[in-house]
């Protein structure tokens, strides 16, 4: 009877989600650019709207919000709450970024970053932040932006229209940014390097969603959680922002189907995927014990 009792009051999982949206960044910190956007804010609030339907416990950071502050307070929050079972679900809709890598072996490395209102999140700590989530959370994260070391190498699309307008802070505007505030990037770098336990070798690979590396760090090796990352496109693309929503979003919205879509995460992919062109083609990253997390349904508590 104890025993059947003790199965019976174990909880249902809990699910929490974040939704980042940002059409504009502050030019005070921003080196008077803004990079205005049309689509983020809609793609917050879609991606919202599927965490609630699916009885998430959902919270919005859009633009003038969404500073690195409240980023990070949501999801500390989520990590102090979740326990085994339960879901942690963030979207990203904005402009993505570059900071000279500065914690890492190799000096020459850029760290991609997600471009925030008022200042930028740096891979690095995010990857930590993922790294405090309990044994056995689910943490699924959609980013619709470009991120990436090699991105540069890309042909830049031409300015024009909304769907013409390519998701990241243009090369020259980041270095400039980042030496308005150089002490402030390294010295965020190096508080996690010290918090890992030593060096950061290569925490890009999350955030740019790219085959995993060899070179893991210190934090990978103690990534409990079993985390999903599906980004906007390639790390030689450009995610592109639309009137409302950008690309990636308008193909993961019409792939749920308002949840008519019963597959599995990575099936799911490969629809969102296929239904892009070709210069912009999402990519699947996983970290820690994840394969049964890809057979679960998309968004399923």
């Amino acid at each position: 009877m104890v025993h059947q009792a003790a199965a019976h009051a174990k909880k249902r999982p809990q699910a929490h989600s974040v939704h980042i949206g940002i059409n504009e960044v502050s030019a005070a910190h921003y080196a008077g650019w803004t990079g205005p956007l049309a689509a983020c804010e809609f793609d917050a609030h879609d991606m919202a709207a599927i965490a609630k339907a699916q009885g998430m416990k959902s919270s919005l950071l859009i633009t003038r919000k969404a500073t690195r502050a409240a980023v990070l307070a949501a999801i500390r929050k989520s990590a102090k709450a979740l326990a085994d079972g339960d879901l942690f679900f963030l979207t990203f809709s904005g402009h993505g970024g570059q900071v000279p890598d500065v914690s890492g072996e190799e000096a020459d490395k850029l760290d991609e970053t997600w471009c925030l209102y008022n200042a930028q999140l740096i891979d690095d700590e995010l990857y930590f932040e993922f790294s405090r989530f309990k044994a056995g959370v689910r943490i699924l994260v959609l980013s619709d932006s470009c991120h990436s070391g090699t991105v540069v190498r890309a042909g830049r699309p031409p300015p024009g229209t909304p769907e013409q307008r390519p998701r990241i802070m243009p090369p020259a505007v980041g270095m400039r940014v980042y030496g308005e505030h150089k002490s402030f990037y390294d010295q965020l770098q190096r508080d996690v390097a010290k918090a890992a336990g030593g060096k950061v070798s290569d925490p890009d690979t999350a955030l740019a969603s790219v085959a995993v590396s060899q070179r893991l760090t210190g934090i990978v090796k103690a990534f409990h959680p079993s985390l999903i990352l599906i980004s906007g496109c390639q790390d030689n693309q450009f995610s592109m922002d639309g009137n409302h929503n950008g690309a990636f979003t308008e193909q993961v919205l019409k792939v749920w189907n308002h949840g008519g879509y019963k597959g599995s995460y990575a099936s799911f992919h490969a629809r969102v995927r296929a239904g892009l062109p070709p210069t912009q083609s999402p990519n699947l990253f996983t970290l820690g014990p994840a394969s049964a997390f890809l057979k679960q349904p998309p968004f399923s508590v």
